[in-house]
């Protein structure tokens, strides 16, 4: 999940309110990568609300459609591989799907998988009386020479199954006659979709008329169970006091039955995994059929995408091209936005003129708040517009899947999870993006691992100042492949002091063992130009721009209160910048370039502009009209190499913006954790800057 409106924005503080009397609730369910996104968005279009859960902080997507019957609710639970949770996304899907308030289940499918989804729908038929199996993308197993017989799959689970491509035309009357169907036919009666070893289904035959008057888990007593058997009783939590006591007691007896008969709690995971593998094994052998003659495509690409040889390669070349396009792209747009907003600004003092405002209010709303927001705006939105599609359609295609494998290794070998790598590249776009992406992540210490080594890579805030700088290294005509080439050796530096940092915390205030995870590769399939636009414009691109704008402007205020407060005949911004001196002069900078940097905390775009704002002594932030006149500047006030190397290396290692490090304390709940993700890319960052200051 990225950074947007649904993510954090204002709607998810509210809580989503219970399910209503005589509404018809529907749990949509399925494996991550089944298009269960899709199916949502075929019923309920653009009936959709998002919220927390009833007294969580876990997000979850309902919406409403109608059927010639009926008025659905329709809740979009997270995707999960098993009803055993390892999340807290997880857990509440699991008693949702349990307690019986949803009046049926959808279970998603992915016809090209058939087996491995299998294991879900059969956990599924143990907790839910009413349960409808989609089997989805038809035509991509059509294309791999897979066909699902659909008659024999209902007959072999016992319940309606419909086919269909959830992407085309026609799927949702499909869908809601079917759930018509559904509702409108008597329920199923005991349905026992797996038989486990003889001792386990004899424990369970003893516990489930007991769990059976326990009330708040509906139909899901069978389930239930089976997680009292194994010591998971997490599920006990809507059970009353008594009846918990009696449940637990009789578990307890149960459990030390099992255990005499030679299964004990982990002989007896493996047996029931074993009993739910074997059926969905049987099941998928007698209801599907491949064409063996037919070579698998995604197969052949695999084996160059995460192969030995050119895995790391294709990465590093798809880095480039991504920054080439992002830097080639948005230098023309950036340039209209801020002629196009420089006009406003000219608006804006005329209105503040006409209405007799004093000199200081108008320039502290427009020279300051204002100008200090355009510039934001010109600098961050024609890069993120073009970066955010990109990354979006490198994860609808089935890329960024084969990037988390490939990178896996090396952050299991730092003691971090593998789906670190997805947020992290999620950080190059926006670090407050990056750090509410590692919700995916189950383990709480891999969680804040991955939390506080976020900043070390760049986001799209510092990219402006790196490919400026950057600049003055490559030709002189200042080609954008060359600033891209030399940009992603930077990014690939950043990653190297990510894996450092994070082995690091591994081995000292967070050790632990990594944890393993599922890592499906999903077919790669042909990418939805137009959800791709909406998802990374509207739902990422806007609402980060919105949240950096929207802490520029009071920051801006505040620059020109300093720039232009004169006690003695000198601005507070030009004292504090001498008195700064010393120190950035120790790491290879100056008293200027801290300020800016200080400065800059709400938004990093602006540090180039209060960097040319202290040199030239401004009242307001400065335009810089072209490379030449930054790379004049920039030696009139003493640059060598040595000082360029080591704003370069703090522009990527320093602390985050204001918004990631507000983003950190929301996800952590604790603003130690918002400290020490600022401290720790500083610290490194001003080492490293000593280290080329007395050494260069």
């Amino acid at each position: 999940m990225g950074l947007s409106r649904e993510a954090v924005g204002s709607r998810v503080q509210g809580k989503t309110r219970p399910c209503g009397q005589g509404e018809t609730v529907i749990a949509l369910a399925g494996n991550p990568n089944v298009g269960k996104s899709t199916v949502f968005n075929q019923l309920t279009g653009l009936h959709q609300h998002t919220g927390n859960w009833t007294g969580k902080t876990v997000v979850n997507a309902r919406g409403s459609c109608e059927s010639a019957r009926r008025r659905y609710t329709l809740v979009d639970i997270p995707g999960t591989y098993s009803l055993v949770p390892r999340s807290a996304e997880e857990e509440l899907a699991r008693d949702l799907i349990c307690s019986g308030e949803a009046q049926a289940v959808v279970v998603v499918c992915d016809a090209t998988c058939l087996e491995r989804n299998l294991n879900l729908v059969l956990q599924i038929l143990e907790a839910a009386e009413r349960v409808l199996v989609c089997v989805n993308l038809l035509d991509e197993a059509r294309k791999k020479g897979i066909r699902v017989d659909l008659d024999a799959l209902s007959a072999a689970l016992g319940v309606p199954v419909v086919g269909l491509v959830a992407r085309e035309k026609g799927s949702r009357e499909v869908l809601l006659n079917a759930l018509d169907r559904l509702l409108d036919a008597p329920p199923r009666q005991n349905p026992v979709p797996v038989r486990y070893p003889p001792d386990v289904e004899a424990a369970l035959a003893r516990l489930q008329p007991l769990a059976e008057q326990a009330p708040g888990h509906g139909d899901g007593t069978r389930c239930l169970c089976l997680r009292l058997l194994t010591g998971d009783e997490r599920m006990l939590s809507r059970v009353s006091g008594e009846r918990r006591d009696a449940l637990r007691r009789a578990a307890a007896g149960e459990r030390a039955i099992l255990a005499k008969a030679g299964l004990d709690r982990d002989a007896l995971e493996d047996a029931i995994t074993g009993a739910l593998v074997g059926r969905a094994a049987e099941i998928a052998a007698r209801t599907t059929a491949r064409e063996k003659e037919r070579e698998n495509r995604d197969q052949r690409i695999d084996r160059v995408v995460t192969g030995r040889i050119w895995a790391y390669p294709l990465m590093l070349l798809l880095l480039t091209l991504v920054f080439f396009l992002t830097i080639r792209g948005a230098n023309l747009p950036s340039a209209w936005l801020r002629k196009l907003l420089s006009g406003w600004e000219g608006l804006l003092n005329r209105a503040f003129m006409a209405a007799g405002a004093p000199a200081w209010l108008r320039g502290l709303l427009v020279d300051g708040a204002w100008r200090t927001v355009a510039w934001v705006v010109s600098v961050m939105l024609p890069p993120m517009a073009i970066f955010f599609p990109l990354f979006t359609l490198l994860e609808d295609v089935g890329y960024l899947p084969r990037v988390a494998y490939n990178l896996d290794r090396p952050f299991h070998a730092c003691g971090a999870c593998g789906k670190q790598c997805l947020s992290m590249m999620m950080g190059f776009g926006c670090n407050a993006a990056g750090v509410v992406g590692f919700r995916i992540i189950d383990s709480e210490r891999e969680r804040l691992l991955a939390v506080l080594t976020n900043s070390f890579v760049p986001c799209n805030g510092r990219f402006p100042i790196l490919i400026a700088l950057l600049s003055l290294f490559a030709a002189e005509r200042g080609g954008a492949l060359e600033a891209a080439s030399l940009l992603c050796l930077t990014v690939v530096f950043s990653v190297a002091a990510t894996f450092g940092a994070t082995r690091l915390l591994s081995a000292t205030l967070l050790r632990g063992r990594p944890s393993s995870f599922v890592l499906e590769l999903p077919p790669y399939r042909t990418p939805q130009w137009g959800q791709v636009l909406l998802r990374s414009v509207l739902d990422r691109t806007l609402f980060v721009l919105g949240r950096a704008a929207a802490v520029a402007a009071p920051a801006g205020a505040l620059i020109w209160a300093l720039a232009n407060l004169r006690p003695g005949g000198e601005s507070l911004i030009a004292r504090c910048a001498q008195a700064l001196d010393g120190t950035g002069r120790f790491f290879g900078m100056d008293g200027a370039i801290l300020l800016a940097f200080l400065l800059g905390l709400p938004a990093n775009e602006t540090v180039l502009p209060l960097l040319a704002m202290i040199y030239t002594t401004g009242g307001s932030l400065t335009e810089l009209g072209s490379l030449t006149d930054l790379k004049a500047l920039l030696l009139q006030n003493g640059w060598t190499g040595t000082t360029l190397a080591c704003v370069l290396i703090f522009t990527v290692l320093h602390w985050p913006c204001s918004t990631t490090l507000l983003t950190v304390k929301k996800e952590t709940g604790r603003w130690r954790w918002a400290l020490l993700a600022a401290a720790l890319p500083t610290g490194l960052g001003l080492l490293l800057c000593a280290l080329a200051a007395h050494l260069l």
